[in-house]
């Protein structure tokens, strides 16, 4: 066994030396091309660290002043910070050091464009004058106005500009200061009429005196866009904005509730619903005064009452001699007197003559009006009319033979659809509601998987770093198995004779030598050129020790 493991060994040393004579006989251009190869993988393989490890750049500051950007590059050469400069006043770091250099550069007071504020009235000499005083506290109101209106996201930079008039003692020469503003937006941004009404009121109460309506404000192509803040003041309760919200969420909750109630009928898709609500935002306050003819006495409230008794009586008659006027009778009595007992009528107890007595009654009584003051503040945003359209995809049926379609819905079916939607919305005829229910065939538009859109999105995302990795990676194969591979097979594994096969004859092309010898040989013609080389060192074995390999030949018969 020692033996043949030698041998073994000697074998493959042979075929090494074997391999290094081959390889010395190839010709120049040969190995002048598996040089270049090798040489030409070795730089993609260092090129494509190199690459790997180059830092990813993010923007510092943008649209810097020349003036600001030399201090900004020579502290950032201080510190050993590597810098890029880009067309547009743009410097870039590498991305793990941006916020750190920020901060330094902010300790140093850098960039300085951005104007001053407070800080200016800092550094004040003794003995200035009111007018430089008033000039600097000026500027400053202008920097931190500045600053404030560049926190906001849609602002990249700002400039403000106060005219502040001085004061009168006169009332008719007095003057309202004046701003104005010119806005840097950041690219693709959008400001709307919301923050410009902010951008104003927040100006004017900075300034003592400045009515909103003596700002200017401007953005960096010259567009007016105070007019915008100015409309928006109109409207006091600043719904514009709010209102369009408003309207949309309406509309969002009854195709909800419609696509809710029919998804569980036909599935998930397979309805849509589109609805559009007309809202009535105007502000209205309603009075009335409502008054209830003839109550009846008992149930109306008494405001007043007023009573009236007058009592007279005629004095009593003459009496001495009788003559002709006392001889006269008594005037009849209004009412039955009742006389005491043993009393004629007309005769008072003493004989006399009974005088004449009237009484007069008055009452008036003054009630209360019924009436009710109803006063009414209508809700503002109140559904004047609901449009609802929806459409439903054709049902699916399966016929006798197994084979499932899509049939259209029956008119009953569509008349359960219709009345079921219009429970689900609400509809009401009396504001003039509309709801059209149509059965169409939807078209086979099958959504993709999530997983599968993830991919196509990060495919079109990065499709630049995949085309420049993907071309690295062809010319990496290409120089492995197009140029070094048949070199290589070509040293290591030699033309087999014909009769050294045992199984037929030679493959086609395995003599091919020189220039026609760098073809690719298959994995069946590899293992029968091993299968050969150990055929040849077995009967080299044979020849030199026959006992020994009779001896091997007997082991293998009894372990079988």
């Amino acid at each position: 066994m020692a033996e043949i493991a030698e041998q073994g060994n000697n074998l493959r040393q042979n075929r090494v030396r074997e391999s290094m004579e081959r390889f010395r006989e190839l010709p120049t251009n040969k190995r002048t091309l598996l040089y270049v190869g090798l040489a030409a993988i070795a730089a993609l393989v260092i090129g494509t660290a190199l690459w790997m490890r180059e830092p990813t750049w993010k923007v510092l500051f943008s649209n810097v002043s020349d003036k600001d950007g030399g201090q900004i590059t020579t502290a950032l050469q201080q510190m050993n910070v590597p810098y890029e400069l880009s067309p547009g006043g743009t410097i870039a770091v590498p991305a793990e050091k941006v916020y750190e250099t920020r901060l330094k550069l902010a300790s140093q007071g850098l960039p300085k464009a951005s104007g001053v504020g407070f800080e200016l009235m800092d550094n004040q000499k003794f003995g200035i004058s009111q007018f430089a005083e008033q000039v600097n506290y000026q500027r400053s109101v202008e920097g931190e106005l500045a600053r404030t209106i560049q926190a906001l996201s849609t602002v990249e930079a700002a400039r403000v500009h106060l005219a502040i008039p001085k004061n009168s003692v006169f009332l008719r020469e007095q003057q309202k200061p004046t701003a104005s503003v010119v806005l840097n937006l950041n690219p693709g941004r959008l400001i709307d009429a919301t923050q410009i009404h902010g951008i104003m009121n927040l100006v004017s109460s900075a300034v003592p005196g400045l009515p909103p309506r003596n700002i200017t404000i401007v953005d960096q192509e010259g567009n007016l866009l105070s007019s915008m803040g100015e409309l928006n003041q109109q409207n006091q309760n600043g719904l514009d904005q709010r209102q369009l919200t408003y309207v949309k969420e309406i509309e969002q909750t009854y195709i909800k509730r419609i696509e809710t109630i029919l998804e569980p009928i036909f599935g998930k898709g397979n309805a849509r619903a589109e609805v559009t609500a007309e809202l009535d935002f105007a502000q209205r306050e309603q009075t009335s005064e409502n008054y209830t003819p003839n109550s009846p006495p008992n149930a109306a409230a008494i405001r007043s009452q007023q009573m009236h008794e007058s009592t007279e009586r005629e004095p009593i008659g003459p009496g001495g001699v009788p003559g002709a006027l006392s001889n006269q009778p008594p005037n009849a009595a209004a009412a039955p007197i009742t006389l005491p007992p043993g009393t004629q009528a007309g005769i008072t107890a003493n004989g006399q003559a009974a005088p004449d007595k009237s009484s007069k009654k008055d009452s008036t009584v003054n009630y209360e009006v019924d009436r009710t003051i109803q006063h009414t503040k209508l809700p503002v945003g109140a559904i004047k009319r609901v449009s609802a359209a929806v459409v439903v995809n054709y049902k699916k049926k399966v016929d006798n033979n197994g084979e499932s379609k899509f049939v259209p819905l029956t008119q009953q079916e569509l008349g359960q659809i219709n009345n079921l939607v219009k429970e689900a919305m609400g509809y009401n005829p009396t504001r003039g509601d509309t709801l059209n229910v149509v059965n169409a065939a939807f078209a086979d538009n099958t959504a993709r998987p999530a997983l599968e859109q993830r991919a196509i999105d990060f495919v079109t995302e990065n499709i630049f770093d995949i085309a420049k990795w993907g071309l690295l990676l062809l010319v990496l194969l290409y120089l492995i198995f197009g140029i070094i591979r048949p070199i290589v097979r070509e040293v290591i594994n030699p033309p087999v004779p014909e009769e050294e096969y045992p199984d037929g004859p030679a493959i086609e092309g395995e003599e091919l030598t020189g220039e026609e010898g760098d073809e690719v040989v298959d994995d069946v013609e590899l293992q029968r050129r091993e299968y050969a080389a150990n055929l040849e060192a077995a009967r080299e074995i044979i020849r030199n020790d026959p006992r020994m390999a009779a001896q091997i030949i007997k082991e293998w018969i009894s372990d079988e």
